[in-house]
């Protein structure tokens, strides 16, 4: 993914736009991700009493809604990365198809493990893998605005990913 962000999406933004839209971009992708993690850590930092089922499933719950998040934007410069050049589009779907596969198995085994039954866990990992179309969406309309636009969904998305690259994983669930 650091390849991805440092390679692809950053020099293809500076390609059609300035360094300072770029760097705008990737600094609201930082502090968006920085929002909604802190959100999603207050929502389900809470004890409860079957301790080691409930830690499982309650890690596997906060993955799958993180990747979700965390799928947004990569859809997003999926989208964006179409609008930017077919090439892009297409080294960016794949790659990113390929991150996402070890992400699903990282949310299912706890949820599994935690009890939730195998039909409700596969729901699960579709749905938090179904954000990445919509942020390809909202990255194919948007970015047929203009090519700032698109620059800029390129910029924000490397931020958004870069952030969760190097967050620090905060390992008491």
């Amino acid at each position: 993914m650091l390849a991805i962000i440092c390679f692809d999406l950053i020099p293809e933004a500076l390609e059609i736009t300035s360094i300072a839209t770029v760097i705008l971009g990737i600094l609201l992708g930082i502090i968006i991700m920085i929002g909604c993690d802190v959100v999603v850590q207050r929502k389900f930092n809470r004890k409860t009493k079957n301790q080691q089922k409930s830690q499982l499933l309650k890690t596997g719950m906060v993955v799958s809604i993180g990747l979700a998040l965390h799928n947004f934007p990569e859809g997003l410069a999926i989208g964006s990365g179409f609008g930017a050049s077919l090439t892009l589009g297409y080294s960016l779907a794949i790659a990113i198809c390929l991150h996402d596969i070890p992400e699903g198995i990282s949310m299912a085994v706890p949820m599994k493990n935690g009890g939730m039954p195998a039909a409700k866990v596969i729901f699960y990992v579709i749905l938090s893998g179904i954000t990445t179309g919509i942020g390809a969406f909202f990255g194919a309309i948007v970015g047929g605005i203009s090519k700032e636009i698109i620059a800029l969904c390129l910029s924000f998305a490397a931020g958004a990913m870069l952030y969760i690259v190097s967050r620090r994983t905060n390992t008491r669930i």
